[in-house]
């Protein structure tokens, strides 16, 4: 993959350059993507059983347990060269705000800091009925449950009841504050970075409209065509864990 000196001379003099993250990213460390695949998440799993907030109250016990089971993996997961570069590159450019669809912690364990995650993370589930943050009894991975277990899950220690995975399920909005940052990250950025996602997902694949609406340089990384395409500068297709160490090294 040849990388335009232009767009590496954006990137020297850009003040503010905003990345979006998806799936694809995660997939290079071995995490399923949600769709496109016979391997995907979607493909396997009705999300109507699993991941809406009705299916937890019809089934609380199913649900916590394949969340767990998706923990697990991502818990096992290792960051790839991909989430290093970003790291990297938050070190070089002036300014690189981070915004994820992802909910695995692989950014935070690659260095990254400030990471905006608009779909909630595997990590820091809540009560379902107060809001008040539960934490896990450490970071030891214990044995990976089974994808159908049923596990009953934990209770709130402030008010009895039942904790809920701290993803946002269909059917929810993204957390507010959020994607406030998220938006007015995409509008003031001069370069922003489509890396890994499907832009099918809103409001999250509007973010890059934002950012070419207020004049801002538009690049994909990706293996595949997504369908972004004619709002982008530059389409890089090919491996995130390539793309973006050329990206630092030629920095």
């Amino acid at each position: 993959m040849r990388i335009a000196e232009q767009l590496i001379e954006s990137l020297r003099t850009a003040d503010r350059v905003t990345m979006l993250t998806g799936a694809g990213l995660s997939a290079e460390s071995g995490l399923a993507t949600f769709r496109g695949k016979a391997t995907s998440i979607w493909e396997n799993f009705n999300p109507m059983d699993v991941a809406t907030p009705h299916a937890f109250e019809q089934d609380p016990e199913l649900v916590w347990g394949w969340y767990e089971w998706r923990r697990m993996q991502a818990m096992r997961a290792q960051p790839n060269d991909g989430h290093r570069a970003i790291t990297a590159l938050q070190g070089k450019l002036r300014q690189l705000s981070l915004v994820t669809q992802n909910v695995d912690d692989l950014h935070e364990r690659a260095g990254s800091h400030f990471v905006r995650h608009l779909h909630g993370t595997l990590q820091h589930p809540r009560c379902a009925a107060c809001g008040q943050p539960h934490e896990f009894p450490s970071s030891e991975i214990p044995n990976e449950p089974a994808a159908g277990r049923r596990i009953e899950p934990p209770r709130c220690t402030r008010c009895g009841s039942r904790v809920r995975p701290g993803v946002v399920w269909f059917g929810e909005s993204i957390p507010r504050r959020e994607w406030e940052a998220a938006e007015q990250s995409a509008r003031l950025c001069d370069v922003f970075f489509c890396v890994g996602t499907s832009g099918l997902v809103e409001p999250a694949a509007s973010l890059v409209h934002f950012a070419r609406e207020e004049g801002a340089l538009t690049v994909q990384i990706n293996t595949e065509s997504t369908g972004l395409e004619d709002r982008l500068s530059y389409d890089l297709r090919g491996s995130a864990g390539i793309i973006l160490p050329e990206l630092v090294c030629r920095l």
